[in-house]
């Protein structure tokens, strides 16, 4: 499932439809569909707007950001699990360091939260998600990134095996039963989480959902923009991509239900 989740991402995500549409209405005006060519072309046209110049992108992820909100810190945690996202592995396996990118606030959160927890472990799941495959996992950086912040080792536990949030739940219950671990936080970014919960849910693990990484303010609305069409249209990705997530996720039966709470 994982290969097909990863192909099938590529060919549904909006910017590949629009190419797509575009190419399809070349070939039809080649072959002298007009009307259909027309078609084609006005509806590539429509996506294009609405994903680079409306905020209805911000408006998906918004939602999936407000389906959990952060609780109040527990006085007490006995783990905090990471789930692996935010580290472009490809660069910083050739360059070395952590390069962080949007979604690298879980790592900066979990950082935080280690001290805050001086007795809580930390599980960190993450391995390599691509299809190409490289040499360096998430794990890899992040043993590096953490042991720089002076973590002490023995508090880490690290799942490099990891290729998808499935697998990240799947490995980190194997860890929690053989440490005899309960009632951790659960630390993603903020569009990530309902299907993240889902899952630990799903395969009978209780966690308290600790949102890291917002996308959106909380107060958008729709309407066009001009300013940014490249943050719009990496919302809208970032939003669709999940959406899809979740509802296979569901038919596969790896969760129970779309859209926990």
């Amino acid at each position: 499932m994982f290969f097909f989740a990863k192909i099938f991402w590529i060919v549904s995500q909006p910017v590949t439809i629009c190419f797509l549409l575009m190419a399809l209405s070349v070939l039809l005006m080649l072959f002298s569909f007009r009307r259909l060519a027309i078609a084609a072309g006005l509806v590539s046209l429509a996506l294009v707007f609405v994903s680079f110049y409306t905020t209805s992108g911000a408006l998906i992820v918004q939602e999936l950001e407000d389906r959990f909100p952060r609780p109040a810190a527990p006085a007490d945690a006995a783990c905090v699990i990471v789930l692996g996202g935010g580290i472009p592995t490809q660069v910083d396996g050739a360059r070395g360091g952590y390069d962080l990118d949007d979604g690298g606030d879980r790592y900066i959160e979990t950082v935080r939260l280690a001290g805050l927890y001086p007795n809580a472990k930390i599980i960190m799941s993450g391995g390599d998600g691509s299809l190409e495959g490289v040499a360096m996992t998430e794990a890899d950086v992040i043993r590096r990134m953490f042991n720089d912040f002076r973590i002490d080792p023995n508090r880490v536990e690290y799942d490099a095996e990891s290729r998808d949030t499935y697998e990240n739940a799947i490995n980190v219950r194997a860890i929690l039963q053989r440490l005899n671990l309960t009632h951790c936080l659960l630390v993603t970014s903020g569009f990530h989480m309902p299907r993240a919960v889902a899952i630990f849910r799903k395969l009978g693990m209780d966690v308290t959902p600790w949102v890291a990484d917002y996308r959106t303010t909380g107060k958008e609305s729709l309407k066009v923009t001009v300013a940014y069409p490249l943050i719009n249209a990496g919302l809208l990705s970032t939003g669709v991509r999940e959406w899809i997530g979740i509802v296979a996720y569901y038919f596969a039966g790896r969760v129970s239900t779309l859209y926990p709470q």
